[in-house]
């Protein structure tokens, strides 16, 4: 199997030496978004409910380009930087998933790239 390069401009432009997310077969890997407004290059300012809104939003464009949606996605990774938004995160998340719902982490870490309070990565087949 050959994999393939997922890219949207309605996502944040990877800042490194990484893709958006790959195509293998029929699963879809992305990498790890965090709250950048596409449009402005910018960290999208407020607390994790603005910032989680933006990574789902930008994660929707990846999953879209690559053929796939939310209903799609079979283990999600989060990366916050306080455990105490863990509540908050769950709702906003559950606007995004209905069951049977992915499997899950989600990890305080101690800082994220440009101050962001949150980054999701995820897994999803065609």
């Amino acid at each position: 199997m050959q994999k393939k390069e997922i890219a949207t401009n309605k996502a944040p432009a990877a800042i490194g030496p990484y893709s958006q997310a790959v195509l293998i077969g029929n699963t879809l890997y992305t990498s790890g978004q965090i709250p950048i407004d596409p449009a402005t290059g910018a960290l999208v300012q407020g607390g994790i409910k603005e910032q989680g809104t933006r990574v789902f939003e930008n994660l929707k464009a990846v999953l879209e380009q690559a053929g796939t949606d939310f209903s799609k996605v079979v283990k999600v990774n989060v990366f916050i930087t306080d455990l105490n938004d863990f509540a908050a995160l769950n709702e906003l998340y559950a606007t995004y998933f209905e069951k049977p719902y992915p499997a899950r982490s989600c990890v305080q870490v101690s800082g994220l790239p440009k101050g962001a309070l949150v980054e999701i990565e995820m897994i999803a087949v065609l």
